[in-house]
């Protein structure tokens, strides 16, 4: 008498001596069923699914302490039948094979999956230079703006990623750099100070000045302004805007020339090309510096002058290779990979 149940089959037979022939992929156990009778269990238990033993055997006339086995029969089938044929039953008897993939077109078919979400636009321009080759200040400027084609004019952007992170003291980077030829834009600013120092921020051509009145104003949602300038005895009362001016980054600090005594001359600054730049938590630095309608050579300035304020206010817990990787960009374009080696040696001409 057989009894299949899987993972284990139990055989019974009234013999104490037969031979088999184990497969490695079973486990065997022989227990007599009663002490005093030849009638024995084996018990198959598959350590695996991959196949099922159906067995036969004979009984020889042996003693009862020589055991053993003559396996009659090999494999006869799979582990994985029944769960076919279920499944077969449930599709009504009919194996369905997979419908092969469609070619994938236009965008979907692009390599790179950060292609396929650009525009019409974007994907033509970017033809014009080399994704991965390394490019002179010079050609890297021009084809930056060969590659502007928006209606609007950008901004010329800089992108330095550097061996720091600022989540260590002294591996922060916030300074400012002065652009010889400008931003290209008007900058709004908005000074804090009380006494003398009013007239002289509104001589130096301040957009808007005030004291106390003014804190009310931006406490009230005022924000009407790009850049913040406070006076050092001011600071005891615009450490109550923090949570406003903070997340804005218009805090007024004196690493970035926003808190000082000489008020005038931080509004002339600001007015004619003073950008405040800090490292991001990634490590990368982030500097506009002009606009697109500027000619190269006023461009090439500039950006000389963000390269060199980065190296000069390099932190003084940097280690290693200071500058990763350097790329130029337009607002709406592709970024333009710049040549370090070159970057850094670059010298102006006498007359810039």
């Amino acid at each position: 008498m057989a009894t299949a149940a899987p993972p284990s089959l139990s055989l019974c037979y009234a013999s104490s001596s037969f031979q088999y022939q184990q497969d490695p992929s079973f486990q065997t156990h022989f227990k007599p069923l009663l002490l005093n009778s030849s009638l024995c269990r084996l018990t198959l238990n598959q350590r695996e699914r991959s196949c099922l033993k159906w067995v036969d055997f004979t009984s020889q006339k042996q003693s009862p302490k020589s055991v053993s086995f003559r396996v009659l029969a090999a494999v006869a089938a799979e582990a994985e039948v029944a769960d076919m044929e279920e499944e077969e039953g449930e599709s009504g008897g009919v194996a369905t094979l997979p419908s092969p993939t469609k070619p994938k077109k236009g965008k979907a078919a692009l390599p790179l999956k950060s292609d396929r979400t650009r525009s019409k636009r974007f994907l033509e321009i970017q033809k014009l230079r080399e994704i991965k080759q390394e490019y002179d200040l010079k050609t890297a400027l021009s084809l930056m703006k060969q590659m502007s084609s928006t209606k609007f004019v950008e901004t010329a952007e800089a992108h330095f990623r550097l061996n720091i992170d600022p989540k260590y003291n002294d591996q922060q980077l916030r300074a400012t750099v002065s652009l010889p030829k400008g931003t290209g834009k008007t900058v709004k600013i908005a000074v804090l100070a009380q006494g003398d120092k009013i007239d002289e921020a509104k001589a130096a051509g301040a957009d808007i000045v005030g004291g106390e009145e003014l804190i009310e104003q931006i406490k009230g949602g005022f924000m009407d302004f790009d850049k913040l300038i406070a006076t050092s005895d001011m600071m005891a009362k615009v450490a109550s805007l923090g949570r406003i001016l903070g997340p804005r980054g218009l805090m007024p600090t004196p690493k970035a020339g926003t808190v000082t005594p000489n008020v005038a001359q931080a509004v002339e600054e600001f007015k004619k090309g003073k950008v405040e730049f800090r490292v991001d938590k990634t490590g990368i630095v982030h500097i506009p510096f002009g606009k697109l309608n500027f000619k190269e050579e006023d461009l090439l300035i500039n950006l000389f002058a963000t390269i060199k304020s980065v190296e000069t206010n390099k932190p003084t817990g940097a280690k290693g290779v200071y500058w990763k990787s350097a790329h130029i960009s337009s607002s709406m374009g592709p970024s333009i990979r710049l040549n370090i080696r070159e970057m850094l040696d670059y010298k102006p001409p006498s007359n810039a």
